[in-house]
């Protein structure tokens, strides 16, 4: 008979300081069982969405739903009320879309994988890639005027140009953080002790990864090569040459590495992008009201966001649903933790990058 112990691990732990909380029954280290409460933290923006505002601004609301996701969340609805109104924004907002679209998967992923190395111990590199993440930050205040909350959308386009001075200056900015972000990818891949700490555990088979549908990162980890940005064509990534990343060992390693590879990716596709800024305006007027009903998939930083509008000829829409990544990957990372070391629950946990605050809106 071994040791048996019940070990809470939740939203007072310093490594997942979100309202979702874990009890690990386990033997000698190794869980046996689990069980999950993700809490109550209704903060009723859907409904909100649909009594309290008009069309016109339901897109700030929502962008609250998640400080990291604002942008994924902001262009879900703006592309789905401009398909209800038969608007489409200029090619240079587009292209400015994308821009900032990218900066913030740069900074999020960032802070996943920070996350994950200083729990396996990797204090340092934690404090690395937070610094690091502050020339994104910054470059977000300097286009948007805001480090998190960006509302730089408008229905029919941007709210704010990238003037010459400032296309330099990001181009500048992005070759010195792809120097960085190749030595951070390099220790990742290739130091032992990260890999002790990350590799085999909370393995995905490709099988699993498809038979549970999980999204994002987590699914491209396991060789699953599903990314909205690849297969609709809600901005224009395909002709700033987007690639899918993929890794198959399915691992907390490799979460992390496709997360450095997209990091190193997106900044390509920035720089391309800001290459190849087209002329024109930044928005278009538009008229009426959304009549009709529409859905679309957006790529977060976590994976796919899918957004339902629905919308009467009025003021007011009449439905608006969002499923966000999280929510896909919670039924999984359950029954991953059946069999690991109750030491390795916080580098499974976070490898997920769980982002609690757009799955409880």
């Amino acid at each position: 008979m071994g040791n048996k112990i019940v070990v809470p691990f939740g939203s007072q732990h310093i490594a997942i300081p979100e309202p979702v909380s874990f009890l690990f029954d386990t033997e000698n280290e190794i869980i046996k069982n689990v069980s999950v409460d993700v809490g109550y933290v209704h903060r009723g923006i859907e409904k909100a969405a649909v009594t309290k505002f008009e069309f016109t601004n339901v897109g700030y609301l929502l962008a609250r739903i998640c400080g990291f996701c604002s942008i994924t969340h902001a262009g879900g609805y703006h592309h789905g009320i401009e398909k209800l109104l038969e608007v489409e924004a200029p090619k240079r907002a587009e292209y400015i879309r994308l821009i900032i679209a990218e900066l913030d998967r740069i900074h999020s992923h960032l802070l996943a994988n920070a996350h994950v190395a200083e729990v396996v111990g990797y204090e340092n590199l934690f404090m690395q890639g937070i610094k690091d993440r502050e020339i994104v930050m910054e470059l977000l205040e300097d286009i948007t005027g805001n480090r998190i909350q960006y509302d730089i959308y408008t229905i029919g386009g941007v709210r704010r140009d990238i003037d010459k001075e400032t296309a330099e200056h990001i181009k500048k900015q992005m070759s010195i953080l792809k120097t960085k972000m190749q030595k951070v990818f390099d220790f990742y891949y290739n130091d032992y002790t990260f890999g002790l700490k990350t590799k085999n555990i909370s393995y995905i088979s490709l099988e699993r990864a498809k038979e549970y549908n999980v999204a994002g990162p987590i699914a491209r980890a396991s060789g699953l090569a599903t990314d909205c940005r690849a297969e609709f064509d809600y901005l224009p990534y395909d002709e700033v040459g987007f690639e899918i990343q993929t890794r198959t060992e399915g691992d907390v390693w490799a979460r992390n590495i496709v997360r450095q590879l997209e990091v190193l990716h997106s900044i390509d596709l920035i720089t391309r992008a800001v290459d190849n800024l087209p002329e024109g305006d930044i928005k278009v007027k538009y008229k009426g009201r959304p009549k009709g009903e529409v859905f679309l998939r957006v790529e977060a930083p976590r994976g796919e966001c899918f957004y339902y509008i629905k919308g009467n000829g009025t003021k007011v829409l009449e439905r608006v649903r969002v499923r966000v990544p999280t929510y896909a990957n919670v039924p999984i990372l359950k029954e991953l933790f059946i069999g690991e070391k109750y030491s390795d629950a916080q580098a499974i946990v976070l490898s997920f990058d769980p982002c609690m605050s757009c799955t409880a809106r």
